[in-house]
């Protein structure tokens, strides 16, 4: 579904993301983890199409990623998190789902019954006419998934939906996104929370320096002293095993 081939991007004279590869099958979640200023969000941006790599190719759907015009990938499939939700907050819940859903269904009508099931999936159906404004931290990264959702994609990024949760909305955020590939979403996730990501994604692919360091299960990463020395630390090796 995605294939990134030995893509980099410079600014000045500096290398965002240098010669990164990896390929991510339909019905996958791949997790991408790394330490800030690694390149993470770089890629994130180089994937959806708003950044074009210096080096490299990005291939989505077998065809190559229309570079400066991120709205032509997102028709062909693809959507979004933001790490900072930005809805609109002179909206409902509901009609912020629904602006989302009218990419595709172009009726009011259609729109507001993708919307209403889409909340009911991400667990927000009764918020459905609160406004933006009285929504907790973890009411609204809800709010972000269900907004990208609802322009029924077949690839998702995922930009650290845990961050700011408390844990029993981390255990829930976790239960909807392992069941998203059972809803044909193929999803890549930068994640900074280890025992969300670890436990979900089926495959993780580390980033350091904007370099690919490991790639494999999280079994396997989590033990990589590559991986151990850069990122996750002695303390998480051990709790891992």
């Amino acid at each position: 579904m995605l294939k990134l081939d030995a893509v980099g991007r410079q600014f000045g004279s500096l290398w965002a993301i240098r010669d990164v590869s990896f390929t991510v099958e339909a019905g996958e979640i791949v997790g991408i983890i790394g330490p800030n200023g690694a390149g993470k969000s770089t890629l994130f941006n180089l994937i959806a199409g708003a950044v074009v790599p210096t080096t490299g190719a990005i291939r989505f759907l077998d065809r190559t990623i229309d570079y400066g015009k991120p709205y032509h990938v997102a028709r062909c499939g693809l959507a979004r998190t933001f790490q900072i939700p930005k809805p609109f907050k002179q909206l409902s819940v509901r009609e912020n789902v629904m602006l989302s859903a009218l990419r595709r269904h172009h009726t009011p009508r259609q729109a507001n019954s993708v919307a209403m099931a889409i909340m009911e999936f991400i667990r927000i159906g009764e918020l459905a006419e609160a406004s933006v404004a009285s929504l907790t931290v973890g009411q609204l990264k809800k709010l972000e998934l269900a907004r990208a959702l609802a322009t029924e994609p077949v690839l998702l990024l995922l930009d650290e939906v845990m961050a700011g949760l408390t844990p029993p909305e981390i255990k829930d955020m976790m239960t909807v996104i392992a069941s998203l590939p059972r809803r044909g979403v193929t999803v890549v996730w930068v994640e900074h929370v280890m025992m969300a990501i670890m436990n979900v994604a089926e495959r993780i692919v580390v980033i350091h320096q904007g370099q690919v360091i490991a790639q494999g299960k999280p079994a396997d990463v989590s033990k990589d002293p590559a991986v151990v020395g850069a990122y996750l630390g002695e303390k998480y090796a051990y709790a891992a095993r």
